[in-house]
């Protein structure tokens, strides 16, 4: 897998599709050695099902393990340090990862009860989790979701799951953007793996999740998280931690040239969605017909961000969206299934952040 490597797949068989995604990576390959120690990292901030959109899906790291341990790699661990004020092992217990540990006979890390050694990352001292830092190949597993401080979180911000708990106060101190890209000069970033399976719109800690059924694989956790502000309709520019990321040389935020590997299409409907109250209430804006997940819950963020800005408060007819519309006519349609519309905005689904610009250029 190359750096610039977007690999996408859809479904509700989330064990199966992390697999696939490990497949096309060709992840065993890159590890080598059966011998190597490897540890997945999941997104565990809080004590709560991953349901709510905050915390990685059990089925991801069921589908991660029985992927290595198929390639013959039986040295690996599951390691995370939930934010302070919360409990790792209760969100172990929470997220149903205990399940998964007996099962196969993978252990629990607690770094919150680890040491720690102080690393240079590029003119910041960092203190890093002595486990953490001792692995010889770490799977990153965030979830793609908003935050009420940094805009969006996703890979580069889930390192923090691997400082101590004073380290993690210190970064609030510093306003967490800078800290959060110095620490991914010397945090370990093999691969990543994102749920977006139904990550929340705005907080960190769940709560009004949007369904995407989505899986994702990077190398790169710079262009992931540029991604991600693609997916949610910010620009790079809004969340500060990506771009200073890019100029340390963790990587690039190119997702212009971008090489996307779809292993499937999305065929889920609309029905399938988790409709908190919120997602109902930016849901009144459009006029679904069979509209795939992916599509759809682009268009549920970009609805969101126009929310934000006041937007929406000005008026915005139904906007079409879905499989339902081939070949019909209208006057919004988003997504390519509307190409017949008077006003389409194209793509397969089309990323929040261009629904964005179209809304605001034609109708408000």
């Amino acid at each position: 897998m190359h750096k610039n490597d977007i690999i996408i797949i859809h479904g509700t068989n989330y064990k199966e599709m992390a697999i696939q995604v490990f497949e096309q990576a060709d992840v065993a390959g890159e590890i080598g050695d059966t011998k190597k120690s490897v540890a997945l990292k999941p997104n565990l901030v809080v004590a709560a099902h991953p349901s709510g959109g905050a915390t990685t899906h059990s089925e991801l790291l069921a589908g991660a393990i029985e992927y290595l341990q198929a390639h013959g790699f039986f040295h690996l661990s599951i390691m995370e340090g939930s934010w302070v004020g919360d409990v790792t092992t209760s969100a172990f217990s929470a997220a149903g990862y205990q399940e998964i540990s007996r099962k196969y006979n993978v252990p629990l890390i607690d770094l919150q009860k680890d040491s720690y050694t102080s690393y240079e990352a590029k003119g910041m001292k960092i203190n890093l989790c002595n486990k953490a830092a001792a692995v010889d190949y770490m799977i990153n597993m965030p979830v793609l979701k908003g935050h009420c401080q940094t805009t969006v979180t996703c890979a580069l911000k889930n390192n923090k799951g691997i400082i101590p708990n004073a380290e993690k106060r210190k970064f609030h101190t510093m306003g967490l953007h800078k800290p959060i890209a110095h620490l991914n000069v010397i945090a370990p970033n093999d691969f990543i793996l994102v749920d977006n399976i139904c990550g929340d719109l705005d907080f960190e800690e769940g709560g009004n999740p949007v369904t995407m059924n989505r899986v994702l694989g990077f190398k790169d956790p710079v262009l992931c998280d540029s991604y991600v502000c693609d997916c949610m309709g910010y620009s790079v520019d809004e969340v500060p931690y990506i771009r200073m990321a890019e100029q340390l040389g963790v990587g690039s935020t190119d997702t212009a040239h971008a090489n996307f590997i779809y292993l499937n299409e999305d065929q889920a409907e609309k029905g399938k969605f988790k409709m908190t109250r919120r997602v109902q209430n930016l849901a009144r804006y459009a006029d679904p017909k069979d509209a795939c997940s992916a599509c759809y819950g682009s268009l549920i963020y970009a609805l969101d961000r126009l929310n934000d800005t006041g937007l929406l408060k000005r008026g915005l007819p139904l906007i079409s969206i879905g499989q339902g519309y081939k070949g019909q006519t209208g006057e919004i349609g988003v997504g390519q299934c509307t190409c017949g519309f008077s006003r389409s905005l194209k793509g397969c689904p089309p990323k929040a952040v261009d629904i964005v610009a179209f809304l605001e250029e034609n109708w408000i």
